[in-house]
């Protein structure tokens, strides 16, 4: 079991709560649904809190972030059809390969996907779109914004590949590891020290922000909740800063 899942309590991720739902912060390293290779899940977790619940959405098994569960059936459908209606804006931070000016870039490759992978495919695809805009470059790499306004498996790394961004660690989708040695000059290993680790070892993903109208309060009432950065999101934020 992960660090950032040994005595994981639910109690503690939890961002917001109200009568219809739980918002918490998704922990890297833990599945959102129940993963036959690990003894615990963020649903498992969930029902342990409120017996009802259920996961509205979900996010892979390395992406950290804003996670949206519902307490019971009537709030679960709302935000099902909110979903199908492209009536909830999530937007995800993600630390790329590469230096990248992205002003609401219009990612619109249509998206081909098995059980496991995606691809661009402009044949067999389906109609895909996200909007990407750059938060802060560094030396070698760039912090962007993403708004997917479709949801397909891995969608956000496939676009990003597309357009030579592929998301740091990510080498799936082409997604370079990211070293202290490449970002500090002059770096010295320890002769004693193991071979080097990346500064984060997970694809660079963070599901920051998401916002929907609430179970029973009309358009009127948004929740709108951020999730901040997990530790080693944070870390390579940091790092990237310190180095640029």
């Amino acid at each position: 079991m992960h660090k950032y899942v040994k005595g994981l309590k639910f109690e503690d991720i939890i961002l917001l709560e109200n009568d219809h739902y739980i918002v918490i912060n998704k922990p890297p390293y833990i599945s959102t649904l129940e993963d036959r290779n690990d003894p615990t899940d963020i649903l498992k977790l969930a029902k342990e809190y409120h017996e009802d619940a259920q996961v509205c959405h979900r996010l892979d098994k390395e992406t950290s972030g804003v996670l949206v569960i519902a307490k019971h059936q009537e709030a679960y459908r709302h935000f099902a059809i909110l979903l199908e209606k492209r009536q909830v804006k999530k937007v995800y931070h993600a630390v790329v390969n590469g230096i990248h000016e992205f002003d609401n870039l219009e990612c619109d490759q249509p998206i081909y996907s098995t059980n496991s992978k995606s691809r661009v495919d402009f044949r067999e695809g389906k109609p895909s779109l996200t909007l990407v805009s750059t938060l802060e470059p560094f030396k070698k790499h760039t912090l962007v914004k993403c708004f997917p306004v479709s949801g397909r498996l891995h969608q956000i790394r496939v676009h990003l590949a597309f357009h030579d961004a592929s998301i740091g660690c990510d080498p799936i989708y082409g997604g370079d590891y990211i070293y202290l040695s490449q970002l500090k000059r002059n770096f010295n290993m320890s002769k004693n020290r193991e071979e080097e680790k990346p500064v984060i070892e997970r694809v660079a993903l963070h599901a920051h922000n998401i916002a929907f109208h609430d179970f029973e309060g009309g358009n009127d009432d948004v929740v709108e909740i951020t999730a901040p950065y997990p530790k080693d999101f944070n870390v390579l934020v940091k790092q990237l800063r310190k180095y640029a």
